[in-house]
């Protein structure tokens, strides 16, 4: 069974065998907490890295766990690179991630190689708000078509 949970950045949705939302590209290396519709602590936290020759490895977890659900190691240059449910296995989803400007990024999104999303990500002038908003296209597993925002804090 699939389910659905929202996790963004130059967000889209993403596939895990859960699936979850986008990514960021050059943002600030470190720990982001997703926000909930009230502002407090969301569902999820995505860990951002160096790595692939100046690009970012995106490790996405639930809340208080961890068990990684999703990797994405990217060069932001809009190339499409596999997601990794659990960090290890493809998951039958890419991810486009390109860098804009310093602030600014966009996500396209597929699954076993149709498109089915995409998103723009907006970071704050002082690096630590990180703004997606999400358009789904095509109803994979259950999730709403149509669009969606997510707020990320730097911690």
């Amino acid at each position: 069974m699939y389910r659905w949970i929202s996790i963004g950045t130059a967000t889209a949705a993403i596939w895990i065998s859960t699936t979850g939302a986008t990514v960021l590209a050059q943002v600030g290396v470190g720990t982001w907490v997703q926000q909930s519709v009230n502002g407090g602590p969301g569902a999820l936290t995505m860990t951002v890295e160096t790595c692939c020759n100046g690009g970012r490895r995106l490790i996405y977890r639930a809340i208080n766990s961890a068990d990684v659900m999703l990797t994405v190691e990217s060069p932001f240059d809009g190339t499409d690179i596999p997601m990794k449910a659990g960090g290890r296995q493809a998951s039958g989803g890419t991810m486009g991630i390109k860098r804009i400007d310093d602030h600014h990024y966009v996500t396209a999104l597929k699954m076993n190689g149709m498109p089915y999303g995409s998103s723009r990500a907006t970071l704050s002038p002082d690096g630590r708000t990180l703004t997606v908003e999400m358009e789904v296209t095509s109803g994979i597993g259950g999730q709403p078509v149509g669009k969606q925002k997510e707020v990320w804090i730097r911690k």
